[in-house]
């Protein structure tokens, strides 16, 4: 007698699976298998303990909401392969993803890693079927709950200075992808800012002008360093932006001297006003040609090395680097009257909210001021 064949289970091309978690609760995801390829689409579902009725009851809810994703991702699979909707037509994230960097290496942009570290982390989070027509308020919240509470590489507590640049990097895509027409608005503007990622207030350490007066009046053996170092005090200028100086860059204009500089941080170009006290901290041009740097400096770690000596000769204890002389020369124009607007200018910064941070301390240098003559009457 003829054996009856039985007939082949056909695999589900999608299939509805589980990933735990650390806190107990369990991640649901689509485990996702078409045309000899494997994608996975992670859906901010999760079952939880079920310690309760409730947490019963949101489990359930759970598992409905994540079949029916699972049964609307066969449906859509079947429609393309049928030709009634072309699936390839949909631009998913992580191809927008690799095409704004390569977009950012272009204009000369220097976060491609962060980008491509990014990259990974959207992946765990999203799978790579997420597609950006789907990208929704949800989606980003989600994004930033994830950077908070479950990346964490090889186990590792992260800064929120490092996620913020993670999130900064998923939101300049999405705006990227608004100037391109792919999506109508970018959803991470829909955000409450109190939900989004927070960094603790910046310290900045800057030198009083008594201290600047002590460093002027302490030798150095290295005088360039110490000469640039005074220069940026009373210019602002960045220690990259003092390096890549040329006296093609120094001209006069109606007796005033001014720098063309194109700050290298920012790209923004700024014509910058040299007051006589900068001016005295400048080496004497002699024959050097316009393409000679005006300051013959060493890395940036070599001249902080060679800065730490001098400056505890000075009598000076706080925390002590080339760029508090771009914090000094902030604080020191606020202090003597310039408004905020003009400091921000003078600093290159692209927002005036850069540099609110210097009117705060002012502002705290002023209320410790008033206050000295607490007490003196009881």
């Amino acid at each position: 007698m003829a054996r009856i064949r039985q007939p082949k289970k056909v695999k589900e091309p999608v299939r509805l699976r589980m990933k735990a978690l650390s806190n107990g609760s369990q991640s649901l995801y689509l485990d996702i298998y078409r045309n000899g390829k494997r994608t996975y689409e992670y859906l901010k579902l999760y079952i939880i303990p079920e310690t309760d009725e409730n947490a019963r009851k949101q489990n359930e809810a759970a598992m409905n909401a994540a079949n029916k994703l699972k049964s609307k991702r066969i449906i859509e699979m079947t429609n393309g392969e049928a030709g009634i909707e072309n699936e390839k037509e949909k631009v998913f994230l992580l191809d927008w993803m690799e095409t704004y960097k390569k977009n950012q290496e272009k204009r000369g942009k220097k976060d491609e890693n962060q980008i491509k570290v990014a990259i990974r982390i959207i992946r765990d989070y999203a799978g790579e079927r997420m597609t950006l027509d789907r990208i929704d308020k949800a989606f980003c919240q989600g994004y930033i709950d994830y950077l908070l509470t479950e990346y964490r590489p090889r186990g590792k507590r992260v800064s929120n200075f490092t996620l913020k640049n993670y999130y900064r990097v998923l939101n300049s895509a999405l705006n990227s992808a608004v100037r391109a027409e792919h999506i109508k608005a970018n959803p991470f503007d829909l955000i409450d800012k109190s939900d989004k990622i927070h960094l603790p207030e910046s310290k900045r350490s800057y030198m009083t002008i008594e201290e600047v007066k002590a460093l002027i009046a302490t030798p150095m053996k290295h005088e360039e360093i110490k000469h640039a170092y005074l220069f940026s005090c009373f210019c602002g200028l960045r220690i990259s932006d003092v390096k890549r100086l040329k006296w093609k860059d120094v001209f006069v204009d109606r007796g005033q001297y001014r720098l063309a500089v194109s700050m290298k941080k920012t790209q923004e170009p700024i014509y910058l006003p040299l007051s006589s006290e900068a001016l005295k901290w400048m080496p004497e041009r002699g024959d050097k040609t316009p393409e000679d740097f005006v300051f013959e400096l060493p890395s940036g770690n070599e001249v902080n090395r060679l800065l730490k000596p001098w400056a505890k000769a000075a009598g000076i204890s706080k925390r002590f680097s080339y760029h508090t002389s771009r914090h000094t020369f902030a604080t020191m124009m606020l202090t003597l009257g310039a408004d905020l607007y003009t400091t921000s200018k003078l600093l290159g910064h692209a927002d005036v909210k850069m540099t609110q941070v210097y009117a705060k301390i002012v502002n705290k240098k002023k209320d410790e001021a008033v206050n000295l003559v607490n007490g003196l009457f009881d």
